[in-house]
């Protein structure tokens, strides 16, 4: 009887000790499967520079613009008689012009110095700080074919000098349309499509990841950006 109740200590104890096994490793498992994902959220950053800078030069936007500049010259005379003055247009004296111009506009962004810098992470959020877009002129003309005139009997035509000059402002017009055209933002949207599924298949969920430029670019910050290739 003595030897039974031994036998029956013995196997409480086992039991015992095999539930504490149990419990323990079921503990260090839990904590195992929990270290990855500190691990993989740091060791990320590395890989995705690597795969980032991989873009080099992505081009986000393309925009063909057809301007139409208009330039209307009159003479007038001017000047006083009899203390009363006079401002006369000249008969025969007009001298019109409408040139059409083309124009082809790309935007890019280079991200062959892309670094640690342009990543922000807090927690599971991350936000990648776009480098400032460019934005290229790769082609801009005059269509000659299409060029109207209109040259009074007293005026001469339009020279090679004054033609060149008006299609400069019709490159600057068109650069300072740029903002309108949503040129930036489309940018900004092609680069998300680029980056997102990236840092989803490392993990990231759709909803913590922002994707943005560092600061707003107006006109004057466009003029810097802006790059000329004909």
């Amino acid at each position: 009887m003595k030897n039974f109740k031994l036998f029956i200590i013995g196997i409480a104890l086992f039991i015992l000790l095999a539930i504490s096994l149990l419990m323990c490793n079921s503990q260090v498992e839990h904590e195992d499967a929990s270290t990855p994902t500190t691990a993989q959220g740091l060791d990320t950053i590395p890989m995705l520079i690597t795969q980032v800078q991989r873009c080099a030069r992505l081009y986000t936007a393309e925009y063909r613009v057809h301007k139409i500049l208009t330039h209307d010259d009159v003479v007038r005379l001017k000047g006083s008689l009899l203390k009363h003055s006079f401002n006369i247009k000249m008969p025969l004296g007009d001298r019109k012009i409408a040139i059409p111009m083309d124009a082809k506009l790309k935007a890019y962004i280079d991200f062959s110095e892309f670094s640690e810098s342009n990543i922000e992470r807090h927690g599971e959020k991350i936000t990648i700080i776009l480098p400032d877009p460019k934005v290229t002129m790769t082609s801009s003309k005059i269509d000659q074919k299409n060029v109207k005139e209109y040259i009074g009997l007293t005026r001469s035509h339009f020279t090679d000098a004054e033609l060149a000059s008006y299609q400069q402002q019709g490159r600057e017009a068109i650069i300072a349309s740029i903002p309108e055209l949503g040129m930036i933002e489309t940018a900004q949207a092609n680069a998300a499509k680029v980056l997102v599924p990236m840092l989803k298949e490392m993990g990231y969920q759709e909803a913590d990841i922002t994707i943005a430029f560092r600061k707003h670019y107006d006109t004057a910050d466009l003029m810097k950006l802006l790059k000329t290739e004909d």
